[in-house]
């Protein structure tokens, strides 16, 4: 993945960063030797070292100046005040520099590097358990072998794609939020059953696995969804009679607008009011 003893440094390196480290060492693309991770908790930091057996600071210029790659996982209000500074120019200078803060656009990074290899990334919370979807948006000059490196480092820990940046808010809508929205679905259905008399807990876990099966048909046959659902809708069947009970609710639309609604908000985060 990094040419010999390259070093990749987790510039904040909380629930997603370390969720990547922990991919990327259990796939054996990188030893922990090559994993440089930062946070400003000292506590954190401290963890992460007896965990992982990488390199731990809570200076992120330190980990910068050592770097090959930079995965930033700053918060977006946090990214201006860490970056902007003559000191982490010249540290990341000529560096490829992966960057998840959401809302932070590909000109701002390049206005506090202005020397650096620039790639947004978006990953969602599954990548946690190694199921997780990464969206990549590379920046001016960014070449395919940068973008091959990126995927390589998310692949660790579920699918890649490459977009243009122009569609990255409604990728933070979908994907970011996305596992939340699919949760309150999931949460939806369980209580359905447990209304019915099922007992929760297995309720909860029919409905995770039917979900997470339905999702895997999804992806594995390229079947349109509506195809995959007329398969399971006999007539006068149940299947049916719940559909347009969904259908009554406007289900689709409302699922539609929170997309949409998360969207214009994903537009305004890491933005100056």
């Amino acid at each position: 993945m990094l040419a010999g003893d390259g070093i990749l440094a987790v510039i904040g390196c909380g629930t997603m960063g370390e969720a990547i480290v922990r991919g990327i060492l259990r796939s054996g693309r990188l030893a922990p030797a090559q994993v440089f991770a930062t946070d400003r908790r000292t506590d954190l930091v401290k963890d992460l070292a007896a965990r992982h057996k990488i390199r731990t600071s809570t200076d992120n210029l330190e980990a910068a100046k050592t770097a090959g790659v930079a995965l930033l996982c700053l918060k977006p209000q946090h990214m201006e005040s860490a970056l902007d500074n003559d000191a982490m120019r010249e540290a990341l200078a000529g560096k490829l520099i992966i960057s998840i803060a959401a809302g932070v656009r590909l000109d701002q990074l390049s206005k506090w590097l202005p020397r650096s290899s620039l790639i947004r990334a978006m990953p969602n919370t599954p990548a946690v358990i190694g199921e997780g979807m990464t969206v990549l948006a590379r920046g001016k000059g960014v070449t395919d072998a940068q973008v091959t490196l990126a995927g390589e480092i998310f692949g660790a820990v579920g699918r890649t794609t490459e977009i243009d940046e122009g569609y990255m808010n409604v990728v933070t809508a979908l994907n970011g939020s996305g596992p939340a929205f699919a949760f309150l679905v999931l949460e939806s259905l369980a209580d359905g059953a447990v209304m019915m008399g099922l007992r929760r807990d297995v309720a909860v876990t029919i409905a995770a696995q039917m979900l997470q099966g339905s999702a895997r048909m999804v992806l594995e046959t390229g079947l349109h969804p509506a195809a995959l659902k007329d398969q399971v809708t006999t007539p006068a069947g149940c299947t049916i009679a719940g559909l347009l009970t969904l259908e009554d609710g406007r289900i689709r639309s409302v699922l539609a607008r929170a997309v949409e609604e998360a969207s214009r908000v994903a537009g305004r985060l890491g933005q100056k009011d």
